[in-house]
């Protein structure tokens, strides 16, 4: 059997609102162990976006997924968190009451936790991209059809195919247009459910003659050895045509799953994970949901929201691991003692 691993708070997910939390809870004299399933921080920033521009960070007028992870590693350095990375939150035990909760965590590989309060910050808990209904896009994954831009060199010089409507597919239309050889976005009607402004930068490099765009469906793939040169596609005359492309970028949306979150009693609606907005907790006293697997009236999907809720979250923790002692919020601006746990005073 292994060891228990004795901690005041697991935070399951390392996302840049887990990451916050480390923050939050460090501010309170609370350490903290993080498990992700990931090989590495940034959950889907560091995944499925490191390179992708992000403009609704405070303070930041553009940053990067990976770079927002980077910032938010070398933030909570001075509290050094255990990170238990390949590791999936499998199982939980409430072995405490409502007024003094405990918790025993179990991983898939085999690490024991005891711990007072669990933070659940794990995005929308796993995700797999949705495949377009083609036949035998599998033989391409990976080779030459790519769910995610991971590093933006990989597509220079290339003609790539964006099929989608979203923001995704909008953002790396006109981001990838920069590198690459050729852009064509595809969608299946004139009318884009992305930012209203990607959109009307998109119709400016239509426009321009800079990329094209295709009103139409994929029917068919073309290409030996995972390696596209066509794509088939219906357009909405009823005609089929092919668009000579070197890869293809389907973004069709994700799949979430909570996975064994879901077996651990919480209040569940439309797989996400009911909280109340004071605290975040959710019905299980004692375990707190942020980010975008939390759901409440008026809910944004956005990472600053869950910095939000993860320093209201940090503050219930706080009362639960040290009962007996008064909570006094204090400005980080203001405080010495906190300066100096931040190691700038």
């Amino acid at each position: 059997m292994s060891e228990i691993i004795k901690t005041d708070a697991v935070i399951v997910g390392a996302g840049p609102c887990g990451l916050f939390a480390v923050f939050e809870l460090g501010l309170l004299d609370i350490k903290a162990h993080v498990i992700d399933i990931l090989p590495k921080a940034g959950g889907q920033c560091s995944e499925l976006y490191p390179e992708k521009p992000i403009y609704d960070i405070p303070g930041f007028p553009l940053v990067t997924g990976q770079g927002l992870v980077d910032n938010l590693l070398k933030q909570i350095e001075p509290f050094h968190p255990t990170f238990h990375y390949n590791e999936q939150v499998e199982g939980l035990e409430v072995l405490g009451t409502p007024e003094a909760p405990l918790f025993r965590v179990t991983t898939d590989g085999g690490l024991i936790f005891e711990t007072k309060t669990v933070l659940v910050a794990a995005g929308g808990g796993s995700f797999q991209p949705k495949r377009p209904p083609v036949a035998g896009i599998e033989t391409y994954e990976g080779k030459s059809v790519h769910y995610a831009v991971r590093k933006m060199e990989n597509f220079r010089d290339k003609t790539v195919l964006i099929v989608g409507g979203g923001d995704s597919a909008l953002d790396w239309t006109i981001n990838l247009q920069k590198v690459a050889k050729r852009i064509v976005l595809m969608h299946r009607r004139d009318d884009f459910r992305a930012a209203p402004h990607s959109v009307n930068a998109m119709r400016e490099l239509v426009a321009s003659g800079q990329m094209d765009l295709i009103i139409g469906q994929i029917s068919g793939l073309k290409g030996d050895d995972g390696q596209l040169t066509a794509v088939s596609a219906k357009t909405n005359d009823g005609s089929v045509i092919d668009i000579d492309c070197d890869i293809l970028m389907p973004f069709f949306g994700l799949t979430m799953k909570l996975g064994p979150i879901a077996g651990w009693g919480l209040n569940l609606h439309e797989q996400l994970v009911p909280v109340d907005t004071e605290k975040f907790e959710t019905n299980v006293p004692g375990i707190f949901a942020i980010g975008d697997i939390n759901t409440y009236p008026g809910k944004l999907k956005l990472i600053l929201s869950g910095f939000h809720e993860a320093a209201l979250a940090a503050q219930k923790v706080n009362r639960y691991v040290y009962p007996d002692k008064k909570v006094v919020f204090q400005y980080t601006t203001s405080s010495t003692n906190l300066q100096k746990k931040l190691g700038v005073a």
